[in-house]
């Protein structure tokens, strides 16, 4: 029996990360407070944030890693609020940049294992976890007779939360084949599975759109 993750996720679960383009390495023009999702909750750090402010920052927001601390440059005026919002979106653009590296298959199986004993008690024990090019409508897959599971590469580049995300479903899938309640339940633990969800039914949404034609020269 083959169960896995499609690419096109059913219902509509969580919404798009906020993803400004940015001006620099690591800089981001700033924005309305409107142009981050309603609903999405804020990510929580791995390490410690310290922001800095600063009265001659007035249009961008930075953000940098300094040892074991992550960096959030910001313009002084700016509120409690807005400070909240710009450290969760610098610190998604800083996860995505860093998960440009590709992990091996072998890192893959260390991350499915962490990920096992931190939410599902280590129940699940996949033999191999790797990643495959053939998998062009599904995030993820697995074979639980035989303990396999397999990611598409199209997450390659994508927030290790998300990357996360799909690896604990297919782990839960080695546990309980279909999508019932007690499929769901497993996953309650993962403090981001709405936000990934989010993340990927936009990603598939963005693939959808039509491209625009180019402008014609004058």
């Amino acid at each position: 029996m083959v169960a896995g993750l499609p690419a096109v996720p059913a219902g509509n679960v969580g919404r798009v990360p906020a993803d400004p383009s940015p001006r620099g390495p690591g800089e981001t023009p700033l924005r309305r407070a409107s142009d981050r999702p309603r609903g999405a909750e804020p990510s929580p750090p791995s390490r410690p944030v310290e922001v800095r402010r600063s009265a001659r920052r007035r249009r961008t927001v930075s953000a940098y890693r300094e040892g074991d601390r992550t960096i959030v440059l910001i313009p002084a005026r700016m509120s409690q609020a807005e400070e909240r919002r710009w450290v969760s979106v610098m610190l998604d653009k800083l996860a995505a940049q860093e998960s440009k590296r590709i992990l091996g298959d072998g890192e893959l199986a260390e991350r499915a294992e962490r990920l096992s004993e931190q939410y599902l008690d280590g129940r699940a024990r996949p033999a191999t976890v790797r990643w495959v090019t053939n998998q062009n409508t599904r995030w993820g897959s697995c074979t639980p007779a035989e303990g396999s599971i397999r990611l598409s590469h199209r997450l390659q580049g994508m927030p290790e939360y998300v990357i996360d995300y799909v690896l604990l479903h297919e782990l839960a899938h080695l546990l309980v084949p279909g999508h019932g309640p007690e499929f769901w339940r497993l996953l309650e633990s993962y403090p981001r599975t709405e936000r990934a969800r989010g993340y990927l039914e936009g990603v598939v949404a963005a693939d959808r759109l039509p491209h625009l034609p180019a402008a014609r020269r004058r």
